[in-house]
């Protein structure tokens, strides 16, 4: 296949690359299928991160390995952080962007042998053949694509596989934001949503502990002398859940109620935790405040009530800047024939971490699939040529702001 000039190429001229590839491709996806890589199987998640490293070594990426400390005791695999360097500098127009994707599913050890990989027709099924493998491998084709057809100029390529998305990214989550650090774009490697999508937003997630403390007392000789703190926690479950409907954005649950520990003794501890989601970092705020001015006012006297902010995780928001990068996206989707559309998810991912630090992301650019996290997750493959074209003309289109 003769390689077109960077004058020459357009968008559908990869499209015959990307054609070419489809075997490989799921030859490659089967392999990857049949990796046991739950977040919590290191062994497995390190397999993954072979293939990876070694994929990129052979595009020319510098390849940075390591293992991330262990989250709450819990180890798991190691980070991957490739970087490649084009010969379009800043000052000249060059642009630096992420590709984003994680190693890890939600499956547990034994999965991919009870249930794997097989094509039925063009859909292809196996844990996590939609999240994340085929966007993994989605973003190295694309970037083979590109060498091989010698297209696209940029700053520079930072390629980002992470081993612990799964469960929130306790480990990676730094590493994460230090690559985010100094780009210009970021484009997220989870599959396109069921109808196509890609997606623009992502709320962002507050998790918080209300404690609740009583006065213990017997409860049938002087309960009078106690302060049930089971009681005021049931009135802030009440308070807390009521705040739903008071933001288009926002919503709160009260999701564990601890409480007591004998039904003889007035309850003098209590502890909700409780998770707020937004869709603006202005939405998880005010719903912060909320919590606050409930816990203020403790319904039971003699009780008090604290409230603690476990964790944060900011939002992917709709900014007119990730929207200029939607519209180049969907551009080049219709010179492959697709009507792109653009959704809001409530999920959260590593797209979070990386909008949250100002930087224009676009997710959701694999191949389609779906029913995540389930036995019937399936993917797509006669997506795979055009997403992965798709994929490659952007980046192509992002790296070098002159063709903007």
């Amino acid at each position: 296949m003769t390689a077109p000039s960077r004058e020459q190429l357009h968008t559908n001229e990869l499209l015959p690359y990307a054609e070419a590839r489809l075997e490989g491709y799921l030859a490659d996806l089967a392999g990857l299928v049949a990796i046991d890589s739950g977040s919590y199987s290191p062994a497995g998640v390190n397999r993954m991160a072979d293939w990876t490293q070694s994929r990129l070594l052979r595009l020319g990426f510098d390849v940075e390995r390591f293992a991330p400390d262990p989250p709450h005791g819990h180890p798991v695999g190691d980070v991957i952080l490739a970087r490649k360097l084009g010969d379009l500098p800043v000052e000249q127009g060059g642009r630096r962007l992420l590709l984003v994707a994680h190693l890890d599913t939600v499956f547990d050890d034994g999965t991919a042998g009870a249930t794997p990989f097989h094509l039925d027709g063009h859909t292809a099924r196996g844990p996590g053949v939609s999240d994340d493998k085929a966007g993994l491998l989605a973003g190295i084709t694309a970037l083979e694509i590109l060498e091989e057809a010698r297209a696209g100029q940029y700053a520079e390529l930072v390629f980002l596989a992470t081993p612990d998305e799964e469960i929130g990214s306790p480990a990676s989550r730094p590493v994460t934001e230090a690559a985010a650090r100094g780009v210009h774009f970021a484009l997220a490697l989870e599959c396109a949503r069921e109808n196509g999508d890609l997606v623009v937003a992502r709320k962002g997630v507050a998790d918080f502990r209300v404690s609740v403390t009583g006065r213990a007392a017997h409860a049938g000789i002087e309960p009078e002398r106690g302060a049930n703190a089971a009681l005021t926690a049931a009135h802030l479950v009440v308070a807390l859940q009521s705040l739903n409907g008071h933001w288009d954005d926002v919503t709160v649950n009260v999701g564990v109620v601890r409480a007591g520990s004998r039904t003889n003794i007035v309850c003098p501890e209590a502890e909700l935790r409780v998770e707020v989601r937004s869709a603006t970092a202005a939405g998880l705020a005010a719903a912060h405040r909320a919590i606050e001015s409930a816990v203020a006012r403790p319904a039971v006297s003699g009780t008090t009530a604290t409230v603690e902010q476990l964790d944060l995780c900011p939002p992917m928001e709709d900014t007119p800047a990730s929207r200029r990068v939607f519209d180049r996206a969907r551009r080049i989707a219709a010179g492959l024939g697709i009507n792109l559309g653009g959704a809001a998810t409530g999920g959260v991912g590593d797209a979070n971490f990386i909008a949250g630090l100002g930087v224009p992301t676009l997710d959701g650019l694999g191949p389609v699939g779906g029913a995540d996290h389930t036995p019937e997750e399936w993917l797509d493959t006669s997506t795979v040529p055009a997403r992965v074209a798709l994929l490659a003309s952007l980046i192509a289109d992002l790296g070098d702001s002159r063709t903007g």
